[in-house]
């Protein structure tokens, strides 16, 4: 067996094993879910009346899921740090260490399992927003697309969180430091005000922000974004999909081999 046909026969065993463990213990994907229908009920209904600045023909329910979306994956993601530093902390990677099975497989199988989890959340959250107005205008494919957009930026996140937790190592710290980066990025973007209301230095940032891209390429793939709303003037609005990829090819790039090497290093000690 090659290398990689033995790596990836170790991560469908370990993607196995961590959704299992969901299963096991239902706790972990309820409040995964509660939340983001939380954040859709409070905002649609608390605060979406007096939020003003939405273009002409877009009701709030359709500017606000797409924003719900990207910030539930992102947040979503941190499970992956937490969950590493749960089992550095409980001695499981200690066992895997004394098995005959490739290192990265750990981390792959936990990274695959959480971006299942996060699949399941945006399910429950898109039927919440069914149910509060939200529907999407644009063709089949393009929702798909709008879906897979999603969930390949938390994918790429999850790598980041991991490297967090076998740097942290302890849950609750990776959870308080991951909460002080992400909670900025998704409140600082267009998650759930239009860009036109921020000053001018926060809206610089906005702009630029990989999550804005995620939120405005989501909007328009499920066809929240009316033809009457004004066109961005950066780069990166203007190609959403696009810069929300090329950011998540660089975390990639970066994260999964200090990831890896750090887990490694983790290992061998």
């Amino acid at each position: 067996m090659s290398a990689l046909s033995h790596t990836l026969s170790d991560s469908v065993v370990i993607t196995r094993r961590n959704l299992i463990k969901v299963k096991r213990v239902p706790d972990l994907i309820v409040f995964a879910t509660l939340s983001p229908i939380m954040f859709v009920l409070l905002f649609r209904y608390v605060f979406g009346g007096a939020i003003g600045g939405l273009p002409d023909g877009i009701s709030y329910a359709e500017f606000l899921l797409p924003g719900i979306f990207a910030q539930t994956v992102v947040f979503g993601s941190t499970t992956t740090g937490a969950s590493i530093a749960e089992d550095l902390q409980k001695g499981l990677v200690d066992r895997f260490r004394s098995l005959p099975m490739s290192r990265s497989a750990v981390l792959i199988g936990r990274t695959v399992a959480d971006l299942g989890l996060n699949a399941i959340s945006i399910l429950v959250m898109a039927l919440t927003g069914l149910v509060v107005g939200w529907r999407i205008t644009s063709s089949p494919l393009e929702a798909v697309a709008g879906f897979l957009v999603l969930l390949v930026f938390a994918f790429a996140v999850s790598w980041m969180m991991a490297l967090v937790g076998l740097l942290v190592r302890t849950p609750e710290v990776v959870n308080n430091a991951s909460f002080i980066v992400i909670f900025p990025l998704t409140f600082v973007a267009n998650t759930f005000v239009p860009l036109e209301t921020f000053p001018s230095v926060l809206r610089t940032f906005a702009e630029w922000n990989p999550v804005s891209a995620v939120v405005q390429a989501a909007r328009e793939l499920f066809g929240n974004q009316p033809a009457s709303a004004p066109v961005p003037d950066v780069w990166s609005l203007q190609h959403p999909a696009l810069y929300t990829l090329i950011w998540a090819a660089v975390i990639l790039a970066v994260f999964v081999p200090l990831a890896v090497r750090a887990y490694l290093r983790t290992a061998t000690r």
